[in-house]
């Protein structure tokens, strides 16, 4: 018996568009090689120091760039060629990789050193993401951008489930070391993906990079319901809800406080989110995509508030997969509203909007859970987040009644 084809992933954009596939293709590997060098820097500064504290400065030390200069960088994106731009910026991120490898051949054992390499390859990053996302609705039309942002966020939840896994296996045979080097070497998959693309200049009047177009980034934002409606759905549900600093405190209260049960809560919404894109069919058939948005958003919530409750570790685990397949769906609304509703004139900033509001957000989350987790108990931090995400999904369904009746536009439109 075969699975309905509907209910699969579209790979129509695959078909169609073959430097879209040749980029998917290149993007993915070099994701893989970027978790494996996350996972290594982390292994090494607790290997370095036994501090959790200083595990958690490398987060600091990721999102501090990216909420401070993200829409800046992004401005940078809609004033030059965005393929130039993230050739350069992928050529010097692969450069980064190859120091991260370099000084752990020599044995340097720097913190300060990690430290610093985290800050330029976030600095570099908050470039490079931005004026990526504007490739994709250059290369497909309107009616398959929900199908190319699934398998987008496809890639992305299977580099977060492969990456650390086969990372673990080449450490545990080739060091640290190894690791590193396997992440510089992918880079050139993923350059080979933007080489062969068109060239990718900003359509219409160039923005100047600087704070006014920043500024003019934030009122195009302002001035849309649905950008507006999709920007704060998505940082309700990751500032309200981000629950992933509160997984160590619930291993070690009611599982064990093994690694394995630790890495497999971890692991459970990237699992949710590959088996969410991978059965994404039904979403580009979706009209009123602001209203899944926020339907997606309260399935996020709920499996938050039984993962709260939870005592038991199938059921914490199955709800946490659930979950992250929501949230997929969620991001894959959001993503298509953004690309099909601003002119590409200002994708890069709004990309760059984006990816704040999703990176920067979830860190802000995880130290909201972890601070009322401290103040009461790890659990009801998690329903406490899983109720505030249904409440912002609420306020913003009344408030803004144009982002919850958004209808996508039809194929001949």
């Amino acid at each position: 018996m075969t699975m309905p084809r509907r209910l699969l992933v579209d790979a129509a954009p695959l078909r169609t568009s073959p430097a879209f596939r040749r980029y998917w293709i290149g993007s993915g590997l070099s994701a893989i090689g970027t978790q494996m060098t996350l996972f290594a820097v982390t292994y090494q500064v607790f290997t370095l120091t036994g501090s959790s504290l200083a595990v958690g400065a490398v987060g600091l030390c990721s999102a501090v760039p990216a909420i401070a200069l993200g829409m800046l960088a992004g401005s940078i994106g809609d004033a030059v060629d965005r393929r130039k731009l993230v050739l350069v910026t992928s050529a010097v991120l692969a450069v980064v990789s190859g120091l991260f490898a370099v000084q752990a051949f020599l044995d340097l054992r720097q913190l300060w050193l990690l430290y610093v390499l985290t800050v330029v390859e976030a600095l570099v990053v908050s470039i490079n993401v931005p004026a990526r996302r504007t490739f994709t609705p250059r290369l497909l039309p309107a009616a398959l951008l929900p199908a190319g942002a699934a398998l987008n966020m496809m890639t992305m939840h299977l580099s977060n489930t492969v990456g650390p896994l086969l990372a673990g296996l080449v450490a545990a045979v080739g060091g640290l070391k190894a690791c590193y080097l396997i992440d510089a070497i992918s880079f050139g998959a993923a350059l080979y993906g933007v080489f062969r693309l068109p060239p990718m200049p900003p359509e219409g009047t160039l923005a100047k990079p600087g704070m006014k177009a920043v500024v003019a980034a934030v009122g195009f934002i302002g001035g849309s319901s649905v950008l507006t409606g999709a920007v704060l759905a998505d940082l309700f549900a990751m500032v309200l809800g981000a629950p992933f600093a509160l997984f160590p405190a619930v291993n070690a209260a009611l599982f064990g406080g093994g690694p394995e049960t630790l890495g497999l809560l971890n692991a459970a919404p990237a699992i949710g989110g590959v088996l969410g894109s991978a059965l994404s069919g039904p979403v580009g058939h979706v009209s009123r995509q602001g209203r899944a948005m926020l339907l997606a958003g309260v399935g996020w919530a709920v499996t938050l508030i039984g993962f709260g409750v939870s005592t038991a570790l199938w059921l914490s685990v199955a709800l946490l997969v659930v979950g992250g397949a929501c949230d997929v769906i969620s991001v894959v609304f959001r993503t298509t509203m953004l690309q099909v509703a601003t002119p590409d004139r200002y994708r890069s900033r709004i990309g760059a909007a984006e990816y704040v509001v999703g990176f920067g957000g979830s860190q802000l989350g995880n130290f909201r859970a972890g601070a009322i987790a401290s103040l009461t108990t790890p659990g009801l931090s998690a329903v406490i987040g899983g109720l505030s995400t249904i409440a912002g999904a609420v306020l913003l369904w009344r408030k803004l009644p144009g982002f919850a009746a958004y209808r996508a536009p039809s194929a001949d439109e």
